[in-house]
This record gives C-alpha cells, sequence and structure tokens, in this order.
C-alpha cells in the first residue's frame, strides 16, 4: 500500500479503549473497506496494517479471518488477501434474497410485536432519521442495522436470521453504495418511516409491501453506484 494510503489508514489505528484489539481492529478494517478507504480488488499487506493500526501481527490475521467469513475480503494461496469486488450479479442475489426475507420477518413483527419491541424500532427509526439530517454515513449504517435487528431479534424465523447475519457484511457495503446515491438517504427514511408505520398499525400486509419496495429501491440504488464504480475502474 502506498505512503497516501498508509497516511489514509492511520486514522483507523486502534485506539486504548475497553473493546479487546481484535474487536478494534476488525471494525476499523471494516470500516476502512465499507467507506472505499481500502478499495476493491486492494492488496492487504499483514506488516503495512500492523504498522498503520499499531497492532500486532496475530490481531491482523484473526481480523482478516472474520472479514474473509463476511466475505469482504478474498485470500488467495501465494498472493495473500484483497478487498473483495462486488459484482452486479453478487448485488442483484443479494437483494434478491433481502427482499424475500426481510418482508416476511417485516410481516411476522407486525403480527405479534410487543409495545416495547414497537418503541424499540422507532427509536431506532428516529436515530436514523438524525443520521440522516447529520449527513454521517457510518451512522446511517449503524441506525439501520438497528432498525433490522429489532424486527429480526424479535421475530424473525430463526433460519432467516442466520442467513441475513451471514450476508450481513455484504449488505453493509450495500447500503454504504447504495446511500452514496443522491438524495438517496432521505428516500430511504421516507420508506422506512412508511414500514415503521404499517407495523404500528398492525397491518401485516402492508408492512411486508413497505418492506419489498424499500429493498428493491436500495437495490437501484446500489447498481447504479457499482455501475459508476466500475466504469470509471475502466
Amino acid at each position: 500500500m502506498s505512503g497516501v494510503k498508509n497516511k489514509m489508514l492511520r486514522d483507523f489505528a486502534v485506539q486504548p479503549v475497553v473493546a479487546p484489539v481484535r474487536a478494534q481492529v476488525l471494525a476499523n478494517l471494516r470500516e476502512a473497506i465499507l467507506t472505499g478507504r481500502l478499495q476493491p480488488g486492494e492488496r492487504l499487506v499483514e506488516t503495512t496494517l500492523c504498522e498503520v493500526l499499531q497492532v500486532s501481527r496475530t490481531s491482523i490475521r484473526e481480523a482478516l479471518r472474520q472479514l474473509e467469513a463476511e466475505k469482504l475480503i478474498t485470500i488467495t494461496p501465494f498472493k495473500g488477501p484483497t478487498v473483495t469486488r462486488m459484482t452486479l450479479k453478487d448485488a442483484e442475489q443479494i437483494y434478491e434474497v433481502r427482499g424475500l426475507l426481510e418482508s416476511h420477518a417485516v410481516g411476522l413483527f407486525t403480527a405479534n410485536a410487543s409495545p416495547q419491541e414497537l418503541k424499540s424500532l422507532e427509536e431506532a427509526l428516529q436515530r436514523f432519521e438524525a443520521s440522516v439530517y447529520a449527513n454521517d454515513a457510518l451512522a446511517r449504517i449503524q441506525s439501520t442495522d438497528d432498525f433490522y435487528s429489532t424486527i429480526l431479534n424479535s421475530w424473525g424465523n430463526e433460519v432467516v436470521r442466520e442467513i441475513l447475519n451471514g450476508l450481513q457484511g455484504r449488505i453493509n457495503y450495500l447500503r454504504y453504495q447504495s446511500m452514496s446515491s443522491p438524495h438517496r438517504a432521505t428516500h430511504s427514511l421516507k420508506e422506512m418511516t412508511a414500514i415503521f408505520q404499517a407495523t404500528k398499525e398492525r397491518n401485516p400486509t402492508a408492512a411486508a409491501a413497505a418492506a419489498k419496495y424499500h429493498v428493491e429501491q436500495a437495490r437501484d440504488a446500489a447498481k447504479k453506484m457499482l455501475e459508476g464504480n466500475n466504469e470509471a475502474e475502466d
């Protein structure tokens, strides 16, 4: 990695806080990938990462193994790890699965959620709204995670939850791409508000339809951004 890249990554150096070092390294590298500081196809050199993140090689290797499991990086024999390139086909398939499973989970949540669970969903939506107006990209990703985690952890089918958790790294990568599209975050806020309103009114059919529409709109925005990125690389 170049000197300029090293300087950019120093912002992600692990800080002396309570969280375990491995968790910090993982979070920092994941953030660097989501935000594009580490570009698709870029080779990750362990010694360089140790230097810029100021941690041991063991911590780096543990984080890289987890990122490989999330399919955010690809480790090739005799070449080492590189940031995974998300193809349009990958994105299409992930959004297809999301549309089917999330709409189902939202319908279940709407029919069964307790008042406290509805309140938690509303609070996550409020955090997302605040992040939109603050133009905080990472907070948008986190609050969207919170919104859907509330739904999945409350009434989502266990297998559905496992499948979506396995896709979480790539879902968040695509979310970042999608919300980088002009005005997408404000449109997403309207769509998530429609989901919440339908759940509050105890209308599973409307809630599931709103969730499916939200995924479809996110898919279209992410595809445009990926197409633009691919053209720039060409």
